[in-house]
């Protein structure tokens, strides 16, 4: 697979780190937002989960998703979660440093 995407939300990355500690050198999307719970994450949880991302798989190579697929949620969560997850994107790409 070119990029695996696993449920990472509930466990803080912690799947992240043990791609990172077998060496796993593809690209990963381990998921900043728990489909599971109707509760809308805000833009600085997944900020937070990204971040703790960073320390196990480089920026070039880390994806945000959410955990799983969104045919459970409705629309009006979906929505705002997805919009939240844009934001936490662009503010912790914002702290990169300049390539």
């Amino acid at each position: 697979a070119d990029v695996i995407s696993l449920e990472a939300a509930r466990s803080h990355m912690q799947v992240a780190r043990e791609l990172a500690a077998h060496g796993y050198p593809r690209e990963a999307g381990p998921g900043v937002y728990d489909i599971h719970s109707p509760r809308v994450p805000s833009a600085e949880e997944a900020a937070e989960l990204l971040r703790t991302g960073l320390k196990a798989i480089p920026a070039e190579r880390l994806w945000v998703n959410p955990d799983c697929g969104l045919k459970t949620r409705g629309w009006p969560e979906t929505r705002a979660s997805l919009e939240n997850l844009v934001t936490a994107a662009r503010t912790v790409r914002s702290e990169l440093p300049a390539t």
